[in-house]
């Protein structure tokens, strides 16, 4: 089996679980997200700390997302989780500064709960929720779907050399215009929201999603690392497959919060 065949069985596989938890809802998806939190700062300490030893302050981090993953898989609010997260980080950080090392791992822990707070939170378990989420998903997916085969056909000038040499500026257009169209094609056949305006959203999110996807990447050249772990088969570490998803999942959640609430933001943009 070529990697490539690899690659998408494993994003068959993925996807097929993930659609699923996300028709669920409720509980089932808020533990994935819980899980995925957990793995990404799994990958992120890998990647980012330093491999002699494990000490008091590789503890305190460790500790500090155990709690907040708990927390989150326990479904208490988004302002106790957000104030929680704020605490921990503050916390990690002050210690980082206090011990002259450690500099990575606040930002871990802001990184890795960010992103399972704002996918949890955007499908919650209503009708707006599982409309937000699919959206998300057809946007990202698109995008990263769109900007792999358009670059690859139409190749061209690279987009950002020194940080992820094979991604092409043909690439990242094809790839923002599978967004939007995928965006809308939701928008559409749910008849929920202003197309309009979600229109923007889905060209706001693929950008977005791709800064997510350089931002991994500028992560792992950083720290010599060709994949952030080798989790999932084909495609690396969970952060190589959810670099563009959390970025965007974190962006539509303030949005959402700011037309509705932190704690029911889907409804803001799709009004059940």
């Amino acid at each position: 089996m070529s990697n490539l065949q690899l690659r998408i069985l494993s994003a068959l596989v993925l996807a097929a679980v993930v659609l699923a938890l996300a028709f669920v809802g409720g509980w089932p998806f808020r533990l994935l997200s819980a899980l995925i939190s957990a793995a990404i700062f799994f990958e992120w300490t890998r990647m980012t700390r330093p491999h002699a030893g494990f000490g008091a302050f590789d503890l305190l981090t460790d500790l500090s997302m155990a709690i907040f993953v708990i927390a989150l898989a326990a479904g208490l609010s988004a302002r106790i989780l957000l104030i929680l997260l704020a605490v921990l980080v503050a916390l990690c950080a002050v210690a980082a500064i206090t011990r002259g090392a450690g500099r990575w791992a606040a930002s871990g822990i802001a990184y890795a709960g960010l992103s399972g707070f704002s996918l949890a939170f955007l499908r919650d378990g209503d009708r707006s929720g599982l409309l937000a989420i699919l959206f998300l998903f057809a946007v990202v997916w698109a995008t990263d779907i769109l900007a792999y085969f358009v670059g690859r056909a139409v190749g061209g000038p690279r987009l950002a050399p020194s940080i992820s040499p094979g991604k092409t500026r043909s690439g990242a257009l094809g790839g923002a215009v599978g967004g939007l169209l995928a965006g809308l094609a939701v928008v559409v056949a749910t008849g929920a929201g202003d197309v309009v305006l979600l229109g923007f959203v889905a060209l706001l999110l693929s950008v977005v999603a791709q800064a997510g996807d350089l931002f991994e990447s500028w992560v792992k050249r950083r720290h010599g690392c060709k994949d952030s772990s080798a989790l999932i088969p084909g495609h690396g570490g969970v952060m190589d497959r959810v670099d563009g998803l959390v970025a965007a999942a974190l962006a539509l959640y303030v949005i959402g919060s700011i037309t509705a609430s932190v704690e029911t933001p889907a409804q803001g943009l799709f009004p059940g």
